[in-house]
């Protein structure tokens, strides 16, 4: 068909549909708040401006009730949303809560009154999808959680400067102990800063399971006390003392909130035994078996099953995203919004230049993860032995990515579907790999026109 008789379409579209008509659109800032509602009879715009104090979001949430808006979309700006969203979900309006990413392109003059007209509309015509948020009990809990790392951070800086106290008066306590904060380590570093100098009463604080004997701690417990450095060394054995304690306040708090939540079938049920006897010790070790208790009866599932999965990593995953994982469609959604799927963009039949991911979304959660990842180097378990099958192929940090990733995976399904992962081991998983090896390379032969012999094995 030559040109000239080609049909040429000449409609276009002249607006987009609506397709929630009876919503409203805010944009947040720390003094004011500008709210777009549905448009008037007029085709005016229907903008308001409400003060962030709370009678004023009130007000505002009365205005919207009068309007008749069922939903309502606001950027993620800052922390200022969390309080009109829980007033939005507490009056029975459904707040939506945007990535920002989708609005910073909108066309025309950026404005407060042009930005909540713009969401409005974007949100009439259903373009604007709500970040996940989970449900309000989690929501505390996952409050409780972070600030307690925070302290848990803190902590760990007060630790560094005992250190360095210690090493300033050439007390090597690093030396002779392999952690300071343990039973042995504080035991001694109390004694010091209630004033014994004596290396061998020192030593003599050492705990029964510690390896070293108390002649070979002694020797690396001699120092000059300069009076200046000890000063020090008290200052920072106090506050880590008061940060511990608030941890420990935290800990009990996060506990009642789990427990309120917890069904009633499975408050007074004893959580069930760890099949492995090494990972049993380990949580024994690290004084967890409360927690692994507390977060089976509140989920039903025991994630530390999962190799490289301790009770730390459990509750931090549960109180992230709680265990209710129906916001998913799908395990590939659940890793995706942990970022922790590989960058395939292709666009002329060429692999795109990858870019480091934009946001910091779920960090926390996928942080956490790759940390669990690096446990499992040296694990005796399936996952082990495939940590250690891509890290020869590819590198290290390769195979960290993709272990945290076949966690990701690991967790949907338990909290999915409510199995218990059982580990098949790291001899059946290398029989298997190899029996998957020989298969490709018996095809490859075969197209060659070759055939693949077994050696005798006495060969």
């Amino acid at each position: 068909m030559s040109a000239s008789k080609t049909k040429v379409n000449k409609r276009s579209v002249q607006s987009l549909p609506i397709l929630q008509p009876k919503v409203a659109g805010i944009d947040l800032g720390a003094c004011e708040h500008y709210v777009c509602g549905p448009a008037l009879i007029s085709g005016e715009p229907n903008v308001r401006v409400f003060r962030s104090t709370t009678p004023q979001l009130i007000g505002l949430i009365a205005w919207l009730q009068e309007q008749g808006v069922k939903s309502v979309a606001m950027e993620s700006t800052g922390i200022y949303w969390i309080p009109l969203y829980e007033l939005l979900e507490a009056s029975g309006i459904e707040p939506i809560l945007v990535n920002a990413r989708e609005l910073c392109h909108v066309p025309g003059r950026k404005t407060d009154v042009q930005d909540c007209q713009w969401i409005q509309l974007l949100h009439s015509c259903g373009l604007l999808h709500g970040s996940f948020r989970p449900s309000e009990g989690i929501c505390r809990c996952r409050a409780l959680t972070r600030q307690c790392a925070n302290l848990v951070k803190e902590r760990s800086k007060t630790v560094n400067w005992m250190q360095k106290a210690l090493d300033q008066m050439n007390v090597q306590v690093h030396r002779a102990l392999t952690d300071i904060t343990g039973k042995t380590g504080l035991a001694i570093v109390r004694g010091i800063v209630e004033g014994q100098r004596d290396p061998k009463v020192l030593a003599c604080l050492r705990d029964s399971r510690c390896g070293k004997n108390e002649k070979e701690i002694a020797e690396h417990l001699t120092g000059t006390w300069k009076s200046e450095h000890l000063f020090n060394l008290k200052m920072a054995l106090k506050l880590y003392d008061q940060l511990q304690a608030q941890i420990t306040d935290y800990e009990q708090e996060l506990h009642k909130e789990l427990l309120a939540m917890t069904p009633q079938e499975r408050k007074n049920k004893e959580a069930p035994e760890h099949p492995k006897a090494a990972k049993r010790k380990a949580i024994r070790n690290r004084g967890e078996q409360e927690d692994q208790k507390i977060l089976w009866q509140f989920s039903g599932v025991d994630l530390t099953r999962i190799d490289g999965i301790s009770a730390g990593v459990s509750q931090v995953i549960l109180t992230e995203v709680g265990f209710n994982l129906s916001d998913f469609s799908s395990k590939k959604h659940f890793v995706s919004w942990l970022r922790l799927c590989p960058k395939m963009g292709i666009s002329g039949g060429k692999a795109l230049k990858k870019k480091p991911p934009r946001g910091t979304g779920s960090n926390r959660v996928a942080g956490i993860l790759r940390m669990a990842a690096v446990s499992l180097s040296r694990s005796h378990s399936s996952l082990g032995a495939e940590y250690r099958r891509v890290a020869r192929r590819r590198s290290g940090a390769v195979a960290v990515f993709a272990l945290a990733r076949k966690l990701a995976i690991l967790i949907y399904r338990t909290l999915h579907y409510g199995q218990d992962y059982v580990d098949e081991g790291e001899k059946v998983y290398q029989e298997r790999f190899k029996a998957r090896r020989f298969f490709s390379m018996a095809k490859t032969a075969k197209e060659l026109g070759y055939q693949l012999v077994e050696l005798p094995a006495n060969r």
